[in-house]
């Protein structure tokens, strides 16, 4: 069976199941904001329509400037992309036919850019049995043999965070090995704020490029906005790489509304951390294992019984979980849930408990 790679593809998963879909299903596939795009992207959609006859400004220029003031980062350093995934793509040919450390289980784009552009990868494994935690020591010695590090933070699907000081300490050591380190922070504006982005970090080392994706926080998938940071030179590098034209005019017409706001993301940490609580204490009444996440998805492991079962009981009560057969290491053993609404974080509660009352 052909599992898709990704998320948000309920009717997909209900084909290859030969499970039938009803006309109200919950998706938990897609780790995105639950509490949707700011009321203003809506407000503001039936004039961008103005926009679509026009070409976008090839350069970004306002839109880059927009983005960066939001961000709190330098013009210099920032260039926009079609997604997170455009960026890591574009990323990758900086170092074809070389040589790339993947932290896994991760998001598979990573090593599917690396084939593209032909990058040998070894990869080094997280563990149940350390909580998914980051196998720093192993990860330190690795350094020396590869040219790029490829890690996730947050950690999808894990949602678990590497600290400050340890991304600071593989940092520099890569950059004693002439290694880049490539960090994808897609996630970072679902962290509770103790846990500090890495951009304070661009100034002294050279070796360290970000990823960012504004698709996941403000909820706008079909809209496709995300950004590198990284140094002057290596934005230049990479923006005479980037096809022209890639991100639409729709998009960028909508950037004022969508940072209009202020509070949207603050409001959006204190809701979800709300909802964890209350979805980390039930489901482990209920003896499921939980990943330590500290974002808005999770890992979830039945300890008594047949996790695939469980994913096919799930569809059949019309909550659709992501499976896990594309993450290395996990080969479906585990599910990947969302954190979604409270009306529909109740109903995957509600369905588990039968689940247990089965067995």
């Amino acid at each position: 069976m052909k599992w898709p790679a990704h998320g948000g593809q309920p009717a997909k998963i209900y084909h290859l199941t030969n499970l039938t879909k009803s006309e109200k299903v919950y998706d938990f596939s897609a780790n995105l904001n639950p509490l949707g795009p700011p009321e203003q992207v809506k407000q503001q959609l039936p004039q961008s329509f103005d926009f679509i006859q026009s070409y976008p400004d090839p350069e970004y220029v306002e839109a880059t400037r927009i983005v960066s003031k939001h961000e709190n980062l330098q013009e210099k350093n920032v260039l926009l992309t079609n997604g997170g995934a455009e960026a890591i793509f574009l990323i990758a040919q900086l170092f074809s036919s070389k040589k790339a450390l993947i932290i896994e289980p991760t998001f598979s784009e990573y090593r599917r850019a690396c084939d593209v552009y032909n990058i040998e990868v070894i990869s080094l494994s997280l563990s149940i049995d350390d909580d998914f935690s980051l196998p720093l020591n192993n990860l330190l010695t690795k350094l020396a043999e590869v040219d790029v590090v490829f890690l996730c933070r947050p950690n999808n699907p894990t949602g678990t965070m590497v600290s400050f000081d340890e991304m600071k300490l593989i940092i520099q050591k890569a950059n004693q090995h002439e290694t880049m380190v490539i960090v994808d922070e897609a996630f970072i504006h679902f962290a509770p704020s103790e846990f500090e982005d890495l951009s304070s970090l661009l100034a002294n080392y050279p070796n360290l490029i970000l990823l960012r994706s504004l698709t996941k926080i403000y909820a706008i998938p079909g809209l496709r906005l995300g950004y590198i940071v990284a140094d002057e030179q290596k934005i230049h590098v990479l923006r005479m790489k980037q096809i022209p034209w890639s991100i639409n005019s729709v998009v960028l017409a909508l950037l004022p509304a969508l940072f209009s706001d202020e509070n949207f993301i603050p409001k959006t940490k204190h809701w979800l951390q709300e909802q964890m609580c209350q979805l980390k204490t039930e489901l482990k009444k209920l003896d499921f294992y939980i990943s330590p996440t500290v974002v808005n998805f999770y890992l979830l492991k039945d300890t008594v019984k047949n996790n695939k079962e469980l994913f096919h009981f799930l569809l059949q009560h019309q909550i659709i979980p992501r499976h896990t057969q594309t993450f290395k290491g996990l080969d479906g053993d585990y599910l990947r849930l969302a954190v979604r609404s409270e009306e529909e974080n109740n109903s995957l509660l509600h369905v588990l408990r039968l689940w247990r009352e089965q067995q």
